[in-house]
């Protein structure tokens, strides 16, 4: 197995511009596994989809929670992996640096911070403030023998603020505080991303999310990297859904075709 020190050079080094590094999300070991055998070369946690495993939703996960999944994740297969860390679960940057801490202890090779205060009148941290905590992640994350990839995150556009401008000003100066990856989730236009691109010297991450162009055109504008969030979590549960339904509305067995799919799945994957 490679080591950690391995794991993040290579998690790092499959970030290439033009050649879109596609990072699905898995939410639990199983599912880990079977992306790992349909090819896949990285994993990335999901907060989102963390949280459903228990019946609750995004925000809800306690850090201990997320660390420990975070470790389970990378036990169940030898592909790198990066943790869904929320805004680090501080405020402050000795919080944060903390996280990165227990992240770097739980085996990753990158993690992401966000800027999303989960506080409703306020949302998003103040620059300053929110540099700080960058500057704080990073100092840990690239302190010792692993260089843990670090992703930053402007979550304006999920929070009710569509300003570009303010967005790229926000992720060039996570840049200049260490984040090696820049992620503004909820960003959908082309011509937003390729300027987004355009402005920063570090690898973009792009999250598949309604009217993002297809990958091949984010590759053409340089995007390095896609990931999906909790959505193949949700498309999980609204399989579960649409054959609940079926089963107790029509009383038919339609689902047993698509079950047969995933059996299939998981009985390569699991005995690989």
């Amino acid at each position: 197995m490679p080591t950690q020190t391995q794991q993040a050079e290579r998690f790092l080094a499959l970030h290439r511009p033009g050649q879109p590094l596609l990072l699905p999300n898995p939410w639990d070991p199983g599912t880990a596994k079977i992306l790992a055998s349909l090819g896949f070369e990285a994993l990335a946690t999901t907060s989102s989809g963390h949280a459903a495993t228990s019946g609750r939703l995004d925000g809800s996960v306690t850090r201990d929670e997320a660390i420990g999944h975070a470790a389970a994740i990378v036990a169940a297969t030898g592909l790198p992996v990066s943790a869904d860390l929320e805004n680090c679960f501080a405020d402050d940057g000795d919080g944060v640096a903390q996280t990165i801490r227990l992240a770097l202890a739980a085996g990753v090779a990158g993690c992401s911070i966000e800027d999303h205060t989960r506080r409703q009148e306020a949302p998003i941290y103040e620059l300053a403030q929110a540099v700080e905590r960058v500057a704080a992640a990073a100092e840990v994350a690239h302190g010792g023998t692993v260089h843990l990839v670090l992703t930053a995150r402007a979550e304006n556009y999920l929070h009710g603020r569509a300003d570009l401008a303010g967005t790229i000003a926000r992720l060039q100066a996570y840049q200049e505080a260490g984040a090696d990856v820049l992620y503004a989730p909820g960003l959908s236009r082309l011509e937003d991303i390729r300027a987004l691109v355009r402005s920063v010297d570090r690898p973009v991450n792009i999250l598949a999310f309604p009217g993002v162009p297809p990958v091949a055109t984010l590759a053409e504008i340089g995007v390095s990297r896609v990931s999906v969030g909790g959505a193949f979590a949700y498309a999980a549960i609204a399989g579960l859904v649409e054959a609940a339904r079926e089963l107790r509305s029509d009383g038919t067995y339609g689902f047993l075709e698509r079950a047969a799919v995933g059996s299939r799945a998981a009985r390569t994957a699991f005995t690989g």
